[in-house]
């Protein structure tokens, strides 16, 4: 219990309601959700503070991106997200690891873009999450990166519904990537910091960490991928080559009646 659950920081549903803009159902529906904490009861009223606040601040924010409900509970559940400063540290990873600017693009320059008229090539791209629709024909580049490299490859002469093949199958490698960092983050470094009870003068220290495994990862990925390409192409080219090669010196197969002139100059008889 808060010791004093009605100070200024501290609100009702319905104050709440209105700094926040989300609506007294909603907050209830979060609640009953477990994606918001209950309230602080005094005099059989419920009070809500500055955590409660932060914490729905984020829900919005991320539903505003397209992550659904159930999605943000688990990133909540995952991290225990009970303070102001777990609010923060989410809202920090998710800055380190989505750093690009977002565009606002409309069908026409999509398919002027990626020289092609079909509709299905942006509903791809929105279920791909490449795309946000935002109506009315307009769209939200998620990732205006890979959007431009894909606009590249169809430069390239690449029809665009071939590199959104390729780019659903890279996607798919590195959601199993990413999983492998995201375990090794929560073993290594944040179910430690998390039994220690997240002393407060070892945040940074894990801010830090993060920071570091973003550039390594990116690092470590670039490696990995010209090592494999590499192999790939040696693999794949060298068995060309040699298939090529055993087919020129095999040679054609000449029949001995046709060999022509004997070794000492006598025609065949």
């Amino acid at each position: 219990m808060v010791e004093d659950p009605e100070s200024a920081d501290w609100r009702t549903i319905d104050e709440l309601a209105r700094s926040s803009g989300v609506t007294v159902r909603n907050i209830r529906a979060y609640q009953s959700r477990g994606l918001l904490p209950p309230p602080q009861v005094k005099a059989r009223t419920g009070y809500y503070g500055p955590g409660h606040a932060a914490r729905l601040e984020l829900i919005q924010d991320l539903q505003d991106e397209g992550v659904k409900l159930d999605t943000i509970k688990k990133l909540l559940d995952t991290t225990g997200g009970s303070t102001e400063q777990v609010v923060q540290f989410i809202r920090t990873v998710r800055a380190l690891f989505a750093p690009e600017d977002r565009q606002i693009v409309h069908l026409a320059e999509l398919a002027e873009r990626y020289e092609s008229t079909d509709v299905g090539v942006a509903k791809r791209g929105v279920k791909m999450g490449l795309l946000r629709e935002l109506g009315d024909d307009t769209y939200e580049e998620i990732s205006p990166r890979l959007m431009n490299a894909a606009a590249e490859l169809t430069g390239l002469g690449i029809p665009i519904t071939r590199s959104l093949d390729v780019v659903e199958q890279l996607r798919k490698h590195a959601d199993a990537v990413a999983r492998l960092y995201v375990d090794l983050f929560l073993g290594e470094i944040w179910q430690p910091f998390d039994a220690e009870g997240r002393p407060d003068d070892q945040w940074p220290r894990v801010y830090e960490t993060i920071e570091r495994m973003r550039r390594i990862s990116g690092e470590v990925m670039i490696a990995v991928l010209e090592l494999a390409v590499a192999e790939r192409v040696d693999v794949t080219f060298g068995r060309d080559i040699v298939r090529n090669v055993k087919t020129t010196s095999a040679g054609p197969t000449v029949a001995p009646d046709a060999a022509g002139p004997s070794a000492d100059g006598a025609e065949p008889s």
